[in-house]
């Protein structure tokens, strides 16, 4: 695919999640309500953060860190399986729900958490080693970083819809790319590229919202700029993190069941899998 394929594909996919999200609105509550609750964990780190930060101790630091990725690793992947279980199903015609997709989600929690702390695991590795003071170990990072990215791309759905463990998924996964690298890779190519574009005016306007309030408002009016801003650039987030799963699911139904979800039929993925 060249660069205006991608995009073309990842348009009409990310056209497509639309349309999706816009028949089960409902959809967005979940990467809300896992948003909302890494938020919240993240808060309850902050305190002992700020002590070992100032501190020279770097096991600690280190074990806060792996805390921080593992418990914000878990709330993620485990509302993003509740949304591709119930994704799945609005591509049946089923009607969603967030109970079910929670029960769903709730029915892997051993295999989640097992994810979570391989997940986190790496996450600490990396930043071992780009902490050091090399940039020879900068590279290194950044490409251990996009290899385990692209590796475990589609563990979520595996671990959601394949009665495998946690080291099945990620081989699974894994092979799953490699068998569809190039559509995959184009189709995520350009649903980032059309991601960033609908992100960047959002990001202008909420900055413009600050400015505003503190040139014309004094104190109270900059915070008031501030929520407005940030509540803004929050829903679009959700938004985005929503239709990203929606895209990723349908990829991942391409590439197992050999071809597209109903939804998807205008968005050209080149060939079908064998």
């Amino acid at each position: 695919m060249g660069f205006f394929d991608r995009l073309k594909t990842g348009w009409a996919l990310t056209k497509d999640s639309i349309s999706v999200l816009r028949g089960d609105p409902e959809l967005a509550v979940f990467p809300l309500v896992g948003s909302v609750a890494g938020l919240l964990y993240v808060a309850l780190l902050v305190v002992p953060g700020f002590f070992l930060a100032s501190s020279d101790i770097g096991v600690l630091q280190y074990a806060l860190l792996f805390v921080l990725y593992f418990g914000s690793t878990f709330i993620a992947s485990f509302t993003t399986a509740a949304l591709m279980h119930e994704t799945r199903k609005a591509f049946r015609g089923e009607e969603p729900s967030f109970k079910s997709g929670m029960s769903a989600a709730w029915r892997h929690k051993r295999t989640l958490l097992a994810w979570s702390a391989v997940s986190a695991t790496v996450g600490v590795i990396i930043q071992l080693i780009d902490s050091q003071d090399n940039f020879l170990a900068e590279i290194l990072a950044s490409i251990i970083s996009v290899g385990w990215s692209i590796l475990t791309y589609f563990v979520i759905p595996v671990i959601t819809f394949e009665d495998v463990g946690v080291r099945g998924a990620i081989a699974r996964s894994g092979e799953t790319f490699k068998n569809t690298w190039g559509e995959t890779a184009g189709a995520t190519f350009g649903v980032g590229i059309v991601t960033i574009l609908f992100m960047l005016p959002v990001a202008i306007l909420a900055v413009g919202i600050v400015v505003l309030g503190g040139l014309g408002g004094g104190a109270l009016g900059f915070g008031g700029a501030l929520l407005v801003a940030a509540s803004l650039l929050f829903v679009a987030y959700i938004f985005t993190a929503t239709l990203g799963s929606i895209a990723r699911l349908a990829l991942y139904v391409y590439a197992t069941d050999g071809e597209r979800p109903s939804a998807f039929d205008d968005v050209d993925l080149g060939r079908v899998p064998e």
